[in-house]
C-alpha cells in the first residue's frame, strides 16, 4: 500500500462506474474517503467504498458546465471539509467521422473531456495551496500516439488535458501540489463498450482482442483495475517528486 493516503479525501468524477468507480474502490482501500461525482448515479460506488469502510457521497454534476461545477463543489464543502486529491475521470469516447464534426460536436466533447478537467481542478486548488498538500490527477488517452480515425475531437482534447497537465504542475509545484496525468490504452469500461465497434468488427469484443493482441506487449484486454494501482501511487506521499508528467498504461501499446 503506498503512503500517505490514511486521513485523505478524494473527490472522483465519472465514479459512477468505469476507471472512476474502480479508482474509488482502491483509494478507499488505501484509508481514502471518496466525493463521487457523475452525470449518473453513483450510489453503487458509494456502496462500495462504504463496504470498505470508509465514507463517501454521491454529487449530480456537469462537468462542462461552469455553473454545475460551482453548485457542486458548494455541496461537497457542505459535507467533507476538505478535498486533498482530485482525480478528473469523466469523459466520452466518441467516434465520429471528419466530415460530421460540427462546431456543436466538437464543443460537446472538448467541454466535457478538456474545460471539465480545468474547471473541477481549478475548483479545488484554492484549498490545497492554503494547507500545501494536494494531488491532482487527469485522464489522457494513448490514442494520443496512435493512428487512429474518427477520433480528431477526442485526440485534440486528451493531448489538451497533456498540456494542462504540465502548465498547472508548474504552477502549483511550490504549494506542495502535484498534477500528473494517466494515458490508458482501449480499457474495457462502459463508456467504451456502449460504442459502436469500428468498421471490420462484429462486436467490441473483437475490437479489444484485435488492439491486445496486434498493438500490446501484453497480450490480453485492458480493464479499470489495470489502472487504479497507478492512481493509488500518484495520489500518495511516495510520488511527492513527480509532477507534470504523463505515465502509459496502456499494456506497452505507446512508448512515450
Amino acid at each position: 500500500m503506498a503512503k500517505g493516503h490514511q486521513g485523505k479525501t478524494a473527490l472522483i468524477t465519472g465514479a459512477a462506474s468505469g476507471l472512476g468507480q474502480a479508482f474509488a474502490k482502491r483509494l478507499a482501500e488505501d484509508g481514502v474517503d471518496i466525493a463521487a461525482v457523475d452525470r449518473n448515479d453513483a450510489s453503487a460506488t458509494v456502496k462500495a467504498v462504504q463496504a470498505a469502510g470508509r465514507k463517501a457521497q454521491a454529487f449530480t454534476c456537469d462537468v462542462s458546465s461552469p455553473e454545475s461545477v460551482d453548485a457542486m463543489a458548494t455541496e461537497v464543502g457542505k459535507a467533507f471539509p476538505k478535498i486533498d486529491i482530485v482525480v478528473n475521470c469523466a469523459g466520452i469516447f466518441p467516434q465520429v467521422p471528419l466530415e460530421q464534426v460540427t462546431y456543436a460536436e466538437w464543443r460537446r466533447i472538448v467541454g466535457t473531456n478538456l474545460d471539465g478537467t480545468f474547471l473541477v481542478s481549478m475548483a479545488f486548488v484554492p484549498g490545497m495551496k492554503a494547507r500545501g498538500w494536494g494531488r491532482i490527477v487527469t485522464l489522457s488517452s494513448s490514442t494520443v500516439g496512435a493512428v487512429v480515425t474518427g477520433f480528431v475531437p477526442y485526440v485534440a482534447s486528451k493531448l489538451g488535458i497533456v498540456g494542462f497537465t504540465r502548465a498547472l504542475a508548474s504552477e502549483l509545484g511550490p504549494f506542495g501540489i502535484t498534477v500528473n496525468a494517466i494515458q490508458p490504452g482501449l480499457t474495457k469500461t462502459p463508456g467504451a463498450t456502449s460504442r459502436p465497434p469500428r468498421a471490420g468488427f462484429a462486436t467490441m469484443d473483437d475490437e479489444f482482442n484485435d488492439v491486445a493482441q496486434r498493438f500490446q506487449a501484453i497480450k490480453r484486454i485492458e480493464t479499470p483495475d489495470d489502472l487504479a494501482g497507478a492512481v493509488s501511487f500518484l495520489t500518495s506521499d511516495d510520488s511527492a517528486f513527480i509532477t507534470g508528467q504523463t505515465l502509459a498504461v496502456d499494456g506497452g501499446r505507446v512508448r512515450l
